[in-house]
């Protein structure tokens, strides 16, 4: 299917279908937006081209994702323009912890996912069948002014995965391109090629989920497959300028053993670069594993130890108090760059452009003059405050 460059989103008004009664149809008035990523089957079913999943859908059925959906022998996104809602965050929440430290990003999602983790720590939001829980509407350019009238650098599509969101995520993404505020995408990287070009050309950042690097992980705990995730990487690294950084969620008994930690950090260091950021988070039991204990500490500073020695330059824990773990450390002479108590930093050794000051060694990421001070703050935003 070509690449086209989206121009105007097209949105239509679906009456309620009385004999679709099942969940997963769409059965009640909804705004909707037409898209571009599906083409036709034989037996009048239509097929969604988004993700790896290619859905099959008939009249009024919904994708696994529950956001998009055949209505008129096409696939629509019911969520356009509806969020979870709105927050001002520290980036390094994201985990971004080489993208403008410091600075605060408006973050939002809407409901729904493409994985089924059952792990999945934002079941609320993207296990939601429910779309009342989407009470903030908001236009790209209401959010691109919010965005700017409370000082942020940028935008982070998270919460639930942008991918299943992928027009409006575009949409708003242009919109804060016009006031020079940048995109980050927070995701699982499971996508199809097409939709991955179109989508990353409009993202400045991404933290991508790694979840395990094991297949039968991923299809027995996220209903998904590991190849598509690893293309989405290499994709990112070798064919687009998006910064990347990398999150591993480390679960006891089910990702954590030294071998697999060793194959990930390996594969990362040949394939991605020995640059590319890597994030070891401590699990909590919920959603379907409330019975999984909560990741140590100590199998997180294993993690951290096997990534370093392994090559990977940039290694942290997470969901963790470990200021060591969670300081950027220089490559080459070992100063203390960034330091970090959670998500306040509290040294700062770098030069404006991202130079070690004791070793002039650059440090990969994007700096942009001297950090923030948003530190630890969370500020819920209304984005009605900012309709025209």
């Amino acid at each position: 299917m070509q690449c086209l460059t989206i121009s105007v989103v097209s949105r239509f008004m679906v009456n309620k279908f009385s004999d679709l009664t099942e969940k997963s149809r769409v059965s009640e008035a909804t705004e909707l937006t037409e898209t571009r990523y599906w083409h036709a089957l034989e037996d009048a079913r239509v097929q969604c081209d988004l993700c790896p999943r290619y859905c099959k859908l008939r009249e009024g059925q919904r994708g696994l994702c529950f956001v998009r959906a055949n209505i008129g022998n096409r696939i629509v996104l019911t969520t356009y323009g509806r969020s979870s809602g709105f927050c001002v965050d520290p980036v390094e929440k994201k985990p971004l912890n080489h993208f403008l430290p410091g600075t605060p990003v408006l973050s939002f999602g809407t409901a729904g996912c493409n994985l089924a983790c059952k792990f999945c720590q934002n079941w609320d939001i993207s296990k939601s069948r429910e779309m009342d829980t989407l009470m903030d509407r908001a236009s790209p350019e209401m959010i691109a002014r919010a965005a700017e009238s409370n000082g942020c650098r940028s935008v982070a599509y998270t919460y639930n995965d942008p991918v299943i969101f992928h027009e409006y995520a575009i949409d708003v993404a242009r919109a804060c391109r016009e006031r020079g505020i940048k995109s980050v995408a927070v995701t699982a990287g499971y996508v199809a090629e097409a939709p991955r070009r179109e989508f990353y050309s409009y993202m400045d950042a991404a933290n991508v989920d790694l979840k395990a690097f094991s297949d039968a992980f991923y299809y027995k705990l996220t209903g998904a497959h590991l190849k598509p995730v690893l293309e989405t990487l290499v994709y990112l690294r070798q064919e687009t300028d998006v910064w990347l950084e990398l999150t591993t969620l480390v679960i006891p008994g089910r990702n954590d053993s030294e071998e697999e930690l060793d194959a990930m950090t390996r594969w990362v260091v040949q394939e991605l670069g020995a640059e590319v950021p890597m994030h070891f988070t401590a699990f909590h039991p919920d959603w379907k594993m409330p019975d999984v204990p909560p990741t140590p500490a100590a199998t997180l500073h294993r993690a951290r130890e096997i990534a370093i020695n392994n090559g990977v330059r940039y290694a942290y824990t997470g969901n963790i108090h470990d200021e060591v773990g969670g300081s950027t450390w220089c490559h080459h002479c070992g100063e203390r760059i960034i330091g970090r108590d959670g998500y306040v930093i509290t040294d700062w050794n770098l030069t404006d452009d991202g130079h070690c000051r004791r070793c002039g060694t650059r440090c990969a990421g994007v700096f942009d003059g001297p950090p923030g001070d948003w530190g630890a703050r969370r500020r819920p935003v209304r984005l009605q405050d900012f309709a025209a």
